[in-house]
């Protein structure tokens, strides 16, 4: 099949995503001197915006490609969840899968920009567990809405906020494989472990080697790919995974297929040439691959269209989503 053709089946696709959402806020400026307060730079914010952003932006990723996205989260009963809401209105996002808490807050990352420079961010949030009932209303909703439509797979977007839990992975996960739904994940260290049963675990090096507490030697590419095979034969048979995919920073992408017993490497080589931000990368990356796969893509495929989206927005400042015409220009 040509690009163009992977990209009609993809936008027929369903995708649910489970996570942690947040508001991307940016203040945008120049930056001409060094404060006599202190030696920061002053930026003349010229220019703001309000993005969707965490799990939020995987499914901008999802939507830019065509498909459908079904965000499945809990915000808080604030001003700033009425704000998210309203994005996603603008954004004629479907709202069904979001659930509103008084007991959190939710979470607001606010980045300066200045002359195209990523100066500081400053974080507004809760990041303890979601409580028994905040859990029974999130799930009601990923139950309620599996059954209303065909769900054709299954993100798990952890970003350590608490919106993922123990109990949420075991309880979607059981349904998803009760009803044949690929599942994907991308994880963060508190929940590394409880994945089990899934089809695509995504971890960067870093958090492989914490989530494993193993080391990885990257001298050359033979002893890497050596390590990480290791490491995803301990993933496979803790966790039963079908599939790890670890993305290596300007290294590319290591994928490692065991859906036929024994292992497969696939070492990918990055194609991103000039990186000015990594912000929503492992965002673009799980969308695009997920969207992949469940379109019936074979994985050495999937993970060059995931690998080549990656390095796309990597060149771009900000967390912003894959665009579908330019990645098919790039592929």
């Amino acid at each position: 099949m040509t690009t163009n053709e992977w990209f009609d089946k993809m936008s027929h696709e369903r995708v649910m995503i489970v996570g942690d959402v947040m508001t991307d806020n940016y203040m945008w400026g120049n930056v001409t001197r060094i404060s006599p307060e202190a030696p920061v730079p002053v930026v003349s914010v010229t220019k703001r915006e309000r993005r969707l952003g965490g799990a939020a932006n995987v499914a901008l990723n999802i939507e830019s490609m065509g498909a459908m996205p079904i965000i499945c989260s809990v915000l808080g009963d604030d001003d700033n969840g009425k704000d998210f809401l309203q994005i996603m209105y603008r954004n004629n996002m479907d709202r069904r899968g979001i659930v509103t808490s008084d007991n959190r807050m939710t979470t607001v990352k606010s980045r300066v920009i200045g002359n195209n420079a990523h100066i500081v961010r400053v974080d507004e949030e809760n990041t303890h567990p979601l409580s028994t009932i905040e859990e029974d209303h999130l799930l009601e909703r990923i139950g309620r809405t599996i059954k209303a439509m065909p769900v054709n797979a299954i993100i798990f977007q952890d970003y350590d906020k608490g919106c993922i839990t123990p109990r949420i992975i075991e309880e979607v996960t059981t349904i998803a494989n009760r009803k044949k739904i690929l599942t994907t994940v991308d994880p963060k260290h508190r929940n590394f472990a409880a994945f089990k049963n899934v089809s695509l675990f995504k971890p960067n090096l870093k958090e492989l080697r914490e989530g494993l507490n193993i080391e990885i030697d990257e001298s050359s590419d033979d002893s890497m790919i050596k390590d990480l095979t290791k490491a995803s034969t301990i993933l496979h048979e803790n966790q039963n995974i079908d599939i790890v995919l670890i993305t290596l920073s300007s290294r590319g992408m290591y994928a490692c297929d065991f859906r036929q017993g024994e292992p497969r490497a696939i070492l990918t080589p990055s194609c991103a040439h000039a990186v000015s931000d990594v912000s929503g990368a492992g965002d673009t990356v799980i969308s695009v691959i997920t969207l992949a796969l469940a379109a019936g893509m074979d994985l050495e495929q999937a993970v060059r269209f995931a690998n080549t989206a990656g390095g796309i927005v990597c060149g771009q400042v900000g967390v912003v989503p894959i665009e579908r015409d330019r990645l098919a220009n790039a592929l």
